[in-house]
């Protein structure tokens, strides 16, 4: 079977993609109030609480919630935990390693974006790095989409990015967005020999590294969402909401619309995001 997904991707017009970052603007609004209020002595719940009321403040509503059964807004994960931790009861500590993923609905158009945050001062200076080194490999990703070449470019770039310095969580991946959260086609984080789909103007993905500082396994807990490293290593997740336009690139969750980091790439921002 092929690793890229065969159905159908739905293309975006410049109008669709506008509609789109209203979804991704609250997306990034609710992240950076989880952001502000990250620190030691929160509950993962509190955190879910702040982005639950900027959404439903802006007028949107949570992308998660209720999505196949999960039961919050946000997913919170902490140090082993990769993806999809439910907020709860835990408390966040000095030095703990923070992600913090967030969908929104806006007029029936989703936004994702993830971002991960060590709270307060590092205990090691392997968790900064984990975390830089990931951001780094989202950005990495993103820019590979101004090629237009194939979709498997995203994942070959954001592998050389980690540079085998982290381990890149194997079964996970990116994914097409639009009317639902998840589409097609798939979003690779690592080089497979079938490079993909072409991307062409109207490619609307979400891009999302997850790295470890150990083995890229994971295990599911009995909760049937939680998903932690299989030896206990730390994790990084770091997600934006991109489109790809005529005349360059729009990251659709970035406030900025991705202007700094891409420039700093050589990477064309469209003139679309002008209008955003």
């Amino acid at each position: 079977m092929s690793v890229f997904s065969r159905e159908r991707i739905e293309w975006k017009t410049p109008e669709q993609v506008l509609l789109m970052r209203r979804a991704g603007l609250l997306t990034a609004a609710a992240l950076e109030a989880v952001r502000s209020a990250l620190r030691p002595g929160v509950t993962t719940a509190d955190l879910d609480a702040v982005a639950a009321a900027v959404i439903r403040d802006g007028g949107g509503e949570p992308s998660f919630l209720g999505y196949h059964g999960y039961p919050a807004t946000l997913c919170v994960s902490v140090n082993e935990v990769v993806v999809h931790g439910i907020p709860g009861s835990r408390v966040v500590a000095e030095g703990d390693v923070v992600s913090v993923d967030c969908g929104a609905i806006v007029g029936g158009w989703h936004g994702d974006s993830a971002f991960t945050a060590i709270v307060g001062e590092p205990l090691q200076d392997a968790d900064a790095e984990l975390v830089e080194i990931t951001r780094g490999a989202l950005w990495a990703g993103i820019a590979a989409l101004d090629g237009r070449g194939r979709l498997g470019d995203v994942g070959a770039a954001v592998e050389d990015a980690v540079g085998g310095r982290l381990g890149i969580v194997d079964g996970y991946t990116g994914h097409g967005i639009g009317t639902a959260m998840h589409q097609a086609p798939e979003v690779l984080n690592y080089r497979v020999r079938e490079r993909g789909p072409r991307v062409k103007p109207g490619l609307c993905v979400a891009v999302e590294p997850m790295c470890t500082r150990g083995s890229e396994d994971t295990e599911v807990l009995a909760d049937d969402w939680t998903v932690v490293t299989a030896d206990g290593s730390r994790a990084a997740h770091w997600e934006h909401t991109v489109a790809v336009l005529e005349d360059g690139l729009w990251v659709l969750t970035a406030p900025d619309g991705g202007a700094a980091e891409l420039a700093a790439r050589g990477v064309r921002i469209a003139s679309l995001a002008g209008a955003g």
